[in-house]
């Protein structure tokens, strides 16, 4: 089963269990995937029919009709080769000798990967991706972007970078988009079309002739993705899009970010940063930890910074005091054990497992209010 196959089968899941909205966006990634004006159209007129019939009773065998046409149009594709699209080399940027200084830092992207950078505010997660998109020239060291570009404005146009502060945007939100969309190249006849799809495929329908003073930060940064998806961007590059965001919209828009990096038939690669640590990690398929510009990696690259015997690491919340968690946990491979920010983080030896920690709470009745398996988490870097 390739990835296009298997992405079908999640979709046809989720029309099993009526997850309507989701299967929605995914219909509108087949769509897109199709590069057919003729199921453009399709669609479209699809969406309009379940905004005015939302509840009808043959729902769901439309939703079906639509994916079985997709699906046999798509089938007949050829799917893309897993490539490498950028490339960092002993990325260096130093602002004077007695400031700040980034670096060095490795970093390889795929298309349909996505690349986490977390860490604390002032660590150069921002520096970098200014670096990686050409804003900033590296003091030392190399970007390769490995997609062909004619001039230094066709590379900006594959490689987009969205900044947590955007531009304002004038007048309504859709003829924005509709602008976009044909200073890029779109003919009249895609034009309306396809910003139509990537307005519904960011659950922007309702918003699409609002005034940008009257949108959310979270709505704001939605709409600007909009824009940046219809360059048909190679790389793509995002400062903090979770930020001033509520938990299941943080959540949403990771879920999109994914499902637009691994689309089967165009790939992008996604470098975010973000302070959502969990929610990033969930996410990506590799994540980098900056301190004080320093690289550190955990998972998913060949420099991965994870010692050889991986240690147990567990982060906790519990009413006792740390003097009695010591004692307890002491006898049972505790390395250390550090109070951090409300909660607690216990290191053990490599040879105890999460289920050695649960017996040792059910074992003593310890009160627990929350645990997590942070081994494999960038977090274990800020408390270390």
């Amino acid at each position: 089963m390739n990835e296009f196959q298997r992405q079908f089968e999640e979709v046809r899941d989720l029309l099993r269990f009526e997850d309507y909205g989701l299967v929605v966006k995914r219909i509108i990634d087949f769509t897109l995937d199709t590069e057919s004006v003729a199921f453009y159209k399709k669609t479209n007129a699809f969406l309009d029919w379940l905004d005015a019939a939302p509840e009808s009773p043959d729902k769901k065998q439309r939703f079906t009709a639509l994916l079985d046409e997709l699906y046999a149009f798509l089938s007949g594709k050829e799917l893309p080769k897993r490539e490498k699209i950028l490339e960092a080399k002993q990325i260096v940027k130093q602002y004077s000798p007695s400031s700040f200084a980034l670096g060095p830092v490795n970093l390889d992207l795929y298309a349909g990967d996505i690349v986490g950078l977390v860490g604390e505010n002032g660590n150069g997660k921002t520096t970098l991706l200014r670096v990686l998109c050409g804003e900033l020239y590296a003091t030392s060291g190399k970007v390769d972007y490995a997609f062909p570009y004619e001039d230094r404005y066709d590379l900006r146009t594959k490689l987009v970078y969205i900044p947590q502060r955007t531009d304002t945007w004038r007048g309504p939100m859709r003829e924005n988009l509709v602008f976009t969309a044909s200073m890029y190249g779109y003919p009249p006849e895609e034009n309306h079309l396809i910003v139509e799809l990537i307005i519904a495929r960011l659950g922007l329908r309702k918003f699409r002739q609002h005034s940008w003073k009257n949108l959310s930060s979270g709505y704001k940064m939605r709409f600007e993705l909009a824009r940046m998806l219809l360059r048909k961007p190679k790389v793509l590059l995002i400062d903090e899009p979770l930020a001033n965001l509520d938990i299941l919209a943080q959540q949403t828009v990771l879920e999109d970010f994914r499902s637009i990096a691994k689309s089967p038939f165009r790939p992008i690669g996604i470098i975010l940063s973000s302070q959502q640590l969990y929610e990033v990690e969930k996410t990506s398929d590799q994540v980098i930890f900056l301190k004080q510009g320093v690289q550190k990696n955990l998972r998913g690259t060949e420099n991965s910074d994870a010692p050889e015997e991986q240690q147990l690491v567990i982060e906790f919340e519990s009413e006792w005091k740390q003097s009695r968690l010591n004692e307890i946990l002491s006898a049972n491979g505790l390395v250390s054990l550090q109070f951090n920010g409300g909660t607690y983080v216990a290191t053990f030896t490599s040879d105890r497992t999460v289920h050695d920690f649960m017996k040792i709470v059910i074992a003593n009745e310890m009160p627990l209010a929350y645990f997590r398996n942070i081994s494999n988490s960038t977090r274990r870097f800020f408390v270390s």
